[in-house]
C-alpha cells in the first residue's frame, strides 16, 4: 500500500448536489484520490464504521495505485434507478436516463405504504411495457410483508427482487414461500454479501438465486471478482451512488466478469446535480462505453466541501487505512 501521508496528500473531498432524495440525503459528500495510475473513491456513507469504511478505501486504493484487470467487454447494459418518489415524478425520473432495457424500482421506504410502491411500480410499467424490471427494498420487509408484498407486485413481470428481507434466513425464508405459492420472483442478495464478514454465505445458506457486487464495499474489483467466482452465482453489478471515478471501478468490475446475464446498476451518475469530470459516465442507449474517469480540477474546486468536512474525511482516512494494516 502507498503510505497514508500519500493518500493525505492526493486526497479531494466533495459535496455534490443531488437531483432527487436518494437514501434520504439530497448532497453526495465523497473523498477522492488521486494515484499514479487513476482515480479511486473512497465514499463509505457517513454512518459506516471504520472497519466496512477500510473495504472502500481499500478499493480506492486499487483503482489508484493498481488499475484493474483486463476487460472482457467495452460497453456495459445499464439500468434506470428510480428512488422511492411519487408515481407522478416517475416519468421525469426516467427521462434523464435516456432509452433503457430494465429500470430498478426503489420499495420499502421508511413511512411510504405498499399502494406506495405499488404506483410506483405500475408508473414504470406504464411508461416501459416492455423494460425488466426488478425492485430493490433494502431489507426493509419483515418476511410476511416481503411475501405480501412480491406476491402483489408480480403482476407486472419482475425479473427480480433486490434484499426483500434484511438477513439472509429471511431471504432464504422468503424465496421459499413464494416458490411454495408458485410466485415466479427471483430472489437477489445485496446487504447481505456486502454487509457480510463473509459474502459467501447467501450462496452456501442458498438464499438468493442471484447476487449484487458492488466494487466499493467488497474491496475492489478482484476480490468481488473472486467473490462471484466463488459463489458460483449470477450477478448484478451495482453501484453506491458514485460519482464517475467511482462509477468507473464498478464499470471494471462488470467489463471482467466472464458473464454479465443482467443490466447493471451503474448509472446513478444521472441521479446527481454535478459530478467530477467533464465527461461524466451516464448511459447512452442503455448502455455505458467503457473508457477512463479523471477528475476535473475546476470541478473539484466548485464543490469542494468545507474545512470543517475536509478534516473530518482525512481523519477517517487515516482510522480506515489503520483498519487495512
Amino acid at each position: 500500500m502507498p503510505p497514508v501521508e500519500e493518500l493525505i496528500g492526493a486526497a479531494h473531498v466533495v459535496v455534490l448536489p443531488m437531483r432527487v432524495k436518494f437514501r434520504g440525503i439530497l448532497e453526495r459528500e465523497t473523498l477522492l484520490l488521486k494515484g499514479p495510475v487513476g482515480w479511486g473513491e473512497f465514499g463509505a456513507f457517513p454512518e459506516y464504521g471504520d472497519a466496512e469504511a477500510s473495504r472502500w478505501l481499500a478499493a480506492a486504493i486499487e483503482a489508484g495505485w493498481r488499475g484493474f484487470p483486463e476487460p472482457l467487454r467495452t460497453s456495459i447494459p445499464v439500468n434506470a434507478t428510480v428512488p422511492a418518489v411519487p408515481a407522478a415524478q416517475v416519468p421525469e425520473i426516467l427521462a434523464r436516463f435516456g432509452r433503457v432495457d430494465a429500470v430498478k424500482i426503489k420499495v420499502a421506504e421508511r413511512g411510504q405504504t405498499l399502494d406506495d410502491d405499488a404506483a410506483r411500480v405500475d408508473a414504470v410499467r406504464a411508461a416501459l411495457p416492455d423494460a425488466a424490471i426488478r425492485v430493490d427494498a433494502n431489507g426493509g420487509w419483515d418476511v410476511p410483508e416481503a411475501v405480501e408484498a412480491l406476491t402483489r407486485l408480480a403482476g407486472v413481470g419482475l425479473e427480480y427482487a433486490e434484499q426483500p428481507a434484511p438477513d439472509i434466513e429471511g431471504l432464504a425464508e422468503v424465496r421459499r414461500r413464494l416458490r411454495s405459492a408458485g410466485i415466479p420472483v427471483l430472489i437477489a442478495a445485496d446487504e447481505s454479501v456486502r454487509k457480510e464478514d463473509d459474502p459467501l454465505k447467501v450462496a452456501r445458506a442458498g438464499a438468493a438465486d442471484l447476487i449484487v457486487v458492488k466494487v466499493a464495499p467488497l474491496g475492489g474489483v478482484r476480490r468481488a471478482l473472486s467473490i462471484v467466482a466463488q459463489a458460483g452465482m449470477p450477478a448484478v453489478v451495482s453501484s453506491a451512488l458514485d460519482t464517475s471515478v467511482g462509477i468507473r471501478a464498478g464499470l471494471a468490475l462488470a467489463a471482467a466478469l466472464p458473464e454479465l446475464p443482467y443490466a447493471c446498476g451503474l448509472g446513478t451518475v444521472s441521479l446527481l446535480a454535478g459530478d467530477v469530470t467533464v465527461d461524466p459516465l451516464v448511459a447512452d442507449d442503455g448502455a455505458i462505453r467503457l473508457r477512463e474517469a479523471f477528475a476535473d480540477q475546476g470541478l473539484l474546486e466548485q464543490y469542494a466541501a468545507s474545512s470543517e468536512r475536509r478534516e473530518w474525511w482525512l481523519a477517517r482516512l487515516r482510522r480506515a487505512y489503520a483498519e487495512i494494516e
